[in-house]
């Protein structure tokens, strides 16, 4: 039987064992007799010293070197290997990629990636806010009913389900940097297209498929990253990554308390076509994105990716890139890259592209290459839930699902729960007038918050007033004039409206209930919504978003210097307690202080969990399955979200009980099944 993995060397000599660094060397590990010293090595002498009298600053304080600290790793890897039973291929080149990135350091290049993707995923978490924010002025804008406003709300997490399915599965098959450019680039088109939309259907269509853009934005970012990282730095800076989606949450709240409410930023070009703010907030919000994609182009391809698809020339010279740009921004141009050896593995890819360059046409090669390609995603899907992966994927999946329904829940729930009590204040000034007769009257001034009974209005003109949250209920009107009227929330119950005029209002048919009209006329009505910014965006509303998105910086800061120290596991499940702890204050939450001080609490608590949660889904599985895994597992996140705010929103104003202990539940169980994973901090990528 063929071996299934093959070497491709850059070597001197013989050789059929597993791949060395240098010459000479023994057990596959041997290095060049003066090797330069690795990153955070450098002596701190003092110019003019010659080289053999430097001296690491830390040799008095008793602080091991860096290289003696790297050697004794590698050292006890070697022995781990040699006493187990049986090593596979797969851990073996797992072990040698993790020497090589060692040896490469952690410098410029990681971090201008950390910057590229770090905008890819503050996308991501600016897009979970767009809609949001601009459905207050959309539903005027757009005449949207309350069903309209509901999916339009859901539409942008079912596009991000999908495409953190379909993207990270492509991600392991086709490569994570072009998955990537082409995910952003969907992202983009459609939110631009979607910022000029005029009707309801195709603002739908087009946030449907921005969102499907940026939903690969999570699993390939993960994946991408970590695979140009070594093991002992992997967990805090994969952390530290996480805080560009806080970021995503502060930038779209500043966008949007600076942009929406500036109606004077906005156009239009007769009755058909109008750009108002809030569309050009929708655009400002593609701005991480466009800048991410621009980045990409000058990124290369994940070389563990390359190296499982059998490209070892490819791999090997992005590894060299990394190493050489590492060293010359640490001062030290004059290190050498010594790998001569990599052992590739021989997948199925190589069938695939048979496969394809042997079918004729260009539109059959396109049909092979889809359908062999879809085929490969499906098994690779499939593989999740092999004997191996099973009992993995199974409490991963408990533990994202519940954690994205309280998450999404809860930050659903939180400004509902703010707009109800301010619907409350407001209704509790509520003005009520009973009985009253007013004739000859002209009324130039506005009607707000008021209810009017058993009213009789004789010869009354009502001319360029604004009504809100009006209701007139068993009036009588004979001989009135309702001329450049504004309405909202307004509403004429069991009245009689006799020889009356409406002359260019937006008191439709709807607005009228059980009502008797007799010789009244409408000439003139009102054509679409009409947006009116001052009245309809609270600014705290605003101030609610950007204090939750801040409060996860200290949770964030804090899970990334304490990933490594106490362990993923550990983080996970004690976060998820805690903040299960957090939802039973909620009872005692009576004002707007109280709910936005727990939100930003949980939030603020919650976030290391979700810190904790990515990093081992990376750690967790093989690099052949990591982005599919992820964008599974993301996937089911994304639909965790949809019922979580769906759920939660339809309990609001109705009670606290059922949300505080749907998210309680949950959040328990995921902490508890947390705490029976596997620890990962020092697993080497496989």
């Amino acid at each position: 039987m063929a071996d299934p993995y093959q070497n491709n060397v850059y070597h001197q000599g013989d050789g059929d064992g597993y791949q060395t660094y240098g010459e000479g060397g023994q057990d596959g590990y041997a290095y060049q007799g003066e090797y330069p010293q690795e990153e955070d090595a450098a002596s701190d002498a003092t110019e003019g010293h010659d080289e053999e009298d430097q001296m690491y600053e830390g040799e008095y304080q008793g602080i091991p070197h860096p290289d003696e600290v790297k050697a004794a790793r590698r050292a006890a890897r070697a022995r781990a290997r040699a006493t187990a039973d049986a090593v596979s291929e797969q851990e073996e080149l797992a072990e040698q990629y993790e020497d090589i990135m060692e040896d490469c350091a952690h410098g410029r290049f990681q971090w201008t990636l950390f910057i590229v993707l770090g905008l890819a995923l503050m996308g991501d978490g600016v897009e979970c806010f767009v809609v949001g924010f601009v459905l207050p002025s959309a539903e005027k804008d757009m005449c949207l009913s309350n069903s309209e406003k509901g999916m339009l709300g859901l539409i942008v997490f079912l596009g991000m389900m999908f495409g953190a399915f379909i993207w990270g599965g492509l991600a392991d098959k086709v490569g994570r940097r072009k998955c990537l450019i082409v995910a952003l680039a969907i992202h983009c088109v459609f939110a631009f297209l979607s910022s000029f939309a005029q009707g309801y259907g195709f603002f739908l269509f087009f946030r449907l498929f921005s969102g499907f853009g940026i939903g690969g934005s999570v699993p390939i970012v993960y994946s991408y990253f970590s695979e140009f990282l070594q093991m002992d730095k992997r967990g805090e800076h994969l952390s530290w990554l996480c805080m560009f989606w806080m970021m995503g949450g502060i930038y779209a709240s500043f966008a949007a308390w600076g942009i929406i409410p500036r109606y004077g930023w906005g156009f239009s070009m007769g009755t058909e076509f109008s750009f108002h703010s809030w569309r050009v907030f929708v655009l400002v919000c593609a701005l991480p994105a466009i800048t991410s994609l621009i980045g990409l182009t000058f990124m290369p391809e994940s070389p563990r990716f390359l190296l499982e698809s059998g490209k070892h020339d490819e791999a090997w010279m992005i590894l060299k890139q990394v190493h050489d740009t590492n060293w010359r921004a640490k001062g030290e141009p004059e290190r050498v890259f010594t790998v001569t050896q990599i052992k590739t593995p021989k997948t199925q890819e190589d069938e695939f592209i048979e496969i394809q360059s042997a079918t004729g046409t260009a539109f059959q090669r396109w049909g092979v290459r889809t359908l062999s390609l879809t085929k490969l995603v499906l098994k690779n899907v499939a593989s999740l839930v092999s004997s191996e992966l099973r009992l993995s994927t199974l409490m991963m999946a408990i533990i994202w699902f519940t954690m994205a329904f309280s998450y999404y829940g809860l930050s659903v729930w939180f400004p509902d729960m703010i707009k109800h009590l301010q619907r409350e204040e407001y209704e509790s000034k509520e003005k009520v007038f009973v009985g009253k007769k007013v004739e000859n009257f002209h009324f130039n001034f506005s009607l707000e918050n008021q209810v009017h009974r058993d009213g009789e209005y004789i010869r009354d003109k009502f001319i360029n007033i604004e009504l809100k949250s009006v209701k007139f209920e068993d009036s009588l009107f004979e001989d009135c004039l309702f001329e450049d009227i504004r309405s909202s929330d307004t509403i004429f119950e069991n009245c009689t409206i006799r020889n009356t005029t409406f002359y260019n209002t937006d008191l439709w048919e709807e607005k009228f209930v059980d009502c008797r009209m007799e010789n009244s006329t409408f000439e003139h009505n009102k054509k679409g919504c009409h947006l009116n910014f001052e009245e309809e965006n609270d600014v705290l509303i605003y101030l609610v978003s950007f204090l939750g998105s801040l409060a996860v910086l200290p949770g964030n800061i804090i899970s990334a210097l304490f990933m490594d120290k106490i362990g993923r596991i550990k983080l996970i499940g004690g976060s998820m307690l805690v903040s299960a702890g957090c939802t039973f204050f909620l009872f005692l939450s009576f004002s707007q202080a109280a709910i936005i001080a727990w939100q930003c609490l949980f939030c603020g608590v919650s976030v290391a969990a979700w810190n904790g949660i990515e990093v081992v889904t990376v750690e967790l599985y093989p690099t052949s399955k990591r982005a599919t895994a992820f964008g599974v597992l993301n996937a089911l996140c994304k639909l965790a979200a949809i019922l979580g705010s769906s759920i939660f929103a339809s309990f609001v104003g109705i009670t606290k009980i059922v949300p505080i202990l749907l998210s309680f539940t949950a959040l328990v169980c995921g902490g508890v099944v947390a705490l029976k994973l596997p620890e990962t901090r020092e697993k080497i990528l496989l």
